[in-house]
């Protein structure tokens, strides 16, 4: 299974879960001996961040280990984690003299105890601050915290064994030596690590973990309630185990063979209650309490119903977790009776395979061999699989439990999560299929994705998935996605993620045919127009598009008509209008040439037009073309056409000037000028608004728009050329325009 940090190429190999398999740690000679003997020069005179000796830390990690059932290869995995950080290669270095599955577990741990080290720093420092946290982000900082675990512990349960045994030996070392506990360090003890504990059934970490922790947090409650509960120890110890005894030996009368033992006290269970409940400490139930240990689950129940026939029960408090397991696996009859004098007493009913479970919960599977074949409490170890979904579902719920919202209400009920053939962890929304499943992995599977096995059975495309299956894909070597996985009423896609890949790939596809058939039609009429040498990225950025393509993509959506590359490869022949024409006259001195409208110079009475293509006006400028039958054709002396026509013919160029209009006030000129914008709503009202506050009469408008860029062309009637400077500067100033300018 690869890593899903992969922090390091070294690691790219991850260690199999411990699941009483053979894919366990490897049971090596001495390997306790030898581990210890390899990590003793190393870390002997070494001490952690806490003050504690290195090596005693890990012989005390050890120990804790040994005490919850974990084997010897297990143990010495405890001692090779300490040795990481005192190594140069340590994967290397460990594989070498124990083999890849131990150095992997070693620098796995390692690197989980880094994560945390850097978020309970980044906390800290926070802390420190002059500026207050709000508690939002101090929330935040602890669920990320929490997810890296999570990620961390779903790869390899033997981490999470090392890490509780250590945070447990740690908060020890505390109390031993009294020294200041970080704050940060018991609050997460109480609030991840013994949680944690919980959900994987190990309460006996978990209960000790509470007890320290909160006697680091809250001192003087701790106290309180450890000196109440001192004050009548002596009777209260008398008194139970007079019960104790009597229920043994009345249990067996009735043909039942029971253990019956007295529960300790746990001090953070009782404030919890107390406080949970409002109590004081006389009413809570548990101060006074016995567990009953039998053979099978019939006797479980026979038990229950002699103890409500002696005593009085409270129906209230009873909780069958036999017949509905809690969600760790956790079985057990729980009741609280009353006695003769009214005293309240809990009594707890199991199973010895029950018993088991609840003291050592997943460690108890992957600790003994035969677990697997027991299956009892809801959980069974027998393959790989099942134990690496057995720790998942409680992981899960770990995380839950912190996110501090009821079950019915977390996100967490919007995920699911499965396995891939290599049991790596893959999240998804729930209702998820295969092909949701595929895309999650890679883009490029969900889109070859053609069928699928869940827990090794084939099964359409459209069967959604469940927590902890495990899906295989089978994908086509090449193609695409099917038009159908986008149709909502066929189930194919939940994920939103998913379903933007594949419209992606059909917009693609889509965009590659309309690119095509664009090139075709540019093509063609650049052979009809004898332009076959024209270099289409240069016509391209001529009509204003960053590529080819964005050209041709336009042209084959119809969003761009071929008619403005014709008029740019060849301008039409200006037209005449019957308003812009004038009879020419001498300058003046010759004549009554001041009334003219445009003067030639050394000639009389020809016809005139002011040529489309450059639309002069005064005071540009201006040169004149004598035309075949059309009189004279003036230009702006800038005119790309006449330069054209100049070199093709320059014996018929003229000279012309602007003369005065014959009527009266100011002759009107029309000329174009060009806007580039982005594209908004109302941009064509506030730019035709410019010009009518600066009395320019529009009288035509071009315009069109391609992915939030719009150009615009405006025909407007000026009497002076010169004053369309001003306006259009008016007219850049505006919201979201590039660039205002005269054609």
């Amino acid at each position: 299974m690869k890593s899903l940090t992969a922090e390091h190429s070294e690691s790219a190999q991850v260690p199999e879960l411990i699941a009483a398999t053979a894919h366990s740690l490897p049971e090596q000679v001495n390997a306790l001996a030898r581990a210890r003997a390899f990590a003793e020069p190393l870390i002997a005179s070494e001490t952690l961040d806490t003050g504690e000796n290195t090596l005693a830390h890990a012989d005390a990690v050890a120990k804790i280990l040994k005490d919850i059932g974990g084997s010897e290869a297990m143990q010495a995995a405890a001692y090779l984690v300490y040795t990481c950080e005192h190594l140069t290669r340590p994967l290397d270095v460990i594989a070498k003299a124990f083999g890849d599955n131990f150095a992997t577990l070693a620098v796995e741990t390692t690197k989980l105890v880094r994560v945390q080290r850097q978020a309970r720093a980044a906390l800290t420092e926070q802390s420190r601050s002059s500026t207050p946290i709000p508690m939002a982000q101090t929330a935040a900082a602890q669920t990320e915290n929490v997810r890296k675990m999570l990620l961390a512990f779903s790869r390899d349960l033997r981490v999470v064994l090392l890490r509780l045994a250590s945070r447990l030996q740690t908060l020890r070392h505390y109390a031993a030596t009294r020294k200041t506990v970080p704050e940060s360090v018991a609050r997460e003890s109480l609030q991840v690590f013994a949680p944690l504990a919980n959900r994987l059934g190990i309460r006996d970490i978990k209960w000790e973990m509470e007890d320290l922790s909160f006697r680091f947090l809250e001192a003087e409650t701790y106290r309180e309630v450890a000196r109440l509960l001192d004050e009548k120890r002596a009777e209260r110890e008398a008194y139970v185990e007079e019960l104790r005894v009597r229920l043994e030996e009345e249990l067996k009368t009735q043909g039942i063979e029971a253990t019956v033992q007295g529960r300790p006290k746990h001090i953070y269970s009782i404030v919890k209650k107390m406080r949970g409940k409002s109590l004081g400490f006389d009413q809570v139930y548990d101060i006074r309490a016995l567990r009953i240990i039998v053979r099978s689950v019939p006797d479980c129940y026979a038990a229950l119903s002699w103890v409500h026939s002696q005593f009085q029960p409270q129906t209230e408090d009873f909780d069958d977790y036999i017949a509905k397991p809690k969600a760790n696996g956790y079985q057990s009859l729980h009741t609280i009776v009353r006695d003769k004098d009214g005293k309240p007493i809990e009594i707890q009913i199991r199973t010895q395979e029950m018993h088991e479970h609840a003291e050592l919960g997943v460690a108890a599977h992957w600790a003994y061999k035969e677990a697997g074949a027991k299956g009892y409490s809801g959980v069974s170890a027998s393959s790989e699989y099942d134990a690496k979904i057995a720790v998942l579902r409680q992981l899960l719920a770990w995380e839950r439990d912190l996110s501090g919202v009821d079950q019915g209400q977390t996100v967490m009920d919007d995920l699911i999560y499965v396995l891939t053939p290599d049991a790596a962890i893959v999240e998804l929304p729930q209702g998820a299929t295969a092909v949701d499943f595929a895309y999650s992995v890679h883009t490029n599977l969900g889109h070859r994705c053609r069928g699928a096995r869940v827990d090794g059975a084939m099964v359409p495309l459209n069967t959604p998935l469940k927590n902890g299956q495990t899906v295989e894909v089978t994908v086509a070597k090449e193609g695409g996605p099917s038009r159908d996985w986008l149709n909502a009423e066929l189930g194919y896609l939940v994920s939103h993620r998913a379903r933007a890949k594949v419209r992606a790939w059909f917009n693609a596809l889509a965009t590659h045919e309309t690119v095509a058939k664009g090139r075709e039609a540019v093509e063609k009429l650049l052979q009809r127009e004898g332009k076959t040498s024209v270099k289409l990225e240069d016509l391209a950025s001529q009509l204003g598009f960053n590529s080819a393509d964005k050209l041709f993509e336009v042209v084959g959506k119809d969003e761009f008509s071929l008619h403005n590359i014709e008029t740019l490869l060849r301008p039409p022949e200006p037209s005449v209008p019957q308003e812009e024409v004038f009879q020419l006259k001498k300058p003046s001195g010759t004549g009554d040439g001041s009334k003219g409208g445009v003067l030639v110079v050394g000639m009389d009475s020809l016809l005139t037009q002011l040529a489309k293509c450059c639309k002069p006006a005064p005071p540009d400028p201006i040169c004149g073309f004598v035309t075949r039958g059309k009189g004279v054709s003036v230009h702006r002396s800038d005119c790309p056409n006449l330069r054209e026509l100049v070199a093709r013919n320059g014996d018929r160029v003229i000279d012309v000037e602007w003369g005065q209009p014959k009527s009266e006030g100011h002759a009107m000129y029309p000329v174009d000028v060009t806007v580039e914008a982005s594209d908004r709503q109302g941009l064509l009202r506030d730019i035709t608004e410019v010009f009518a506050k600066e009395k320019m009469n529009v009288t035509g408008v071009q315009s069109q728009s391609f992915k939030g860029t719009a150009w615009m062309t405006f025909t407007v009637e000026v009497s002076d050329s010169a004053r369309l400077g001003k306006v259009l500067g008016l007219v850049a100033e505006l919201s979201g325009v590039k660039a205002a300018r005269r054609r």
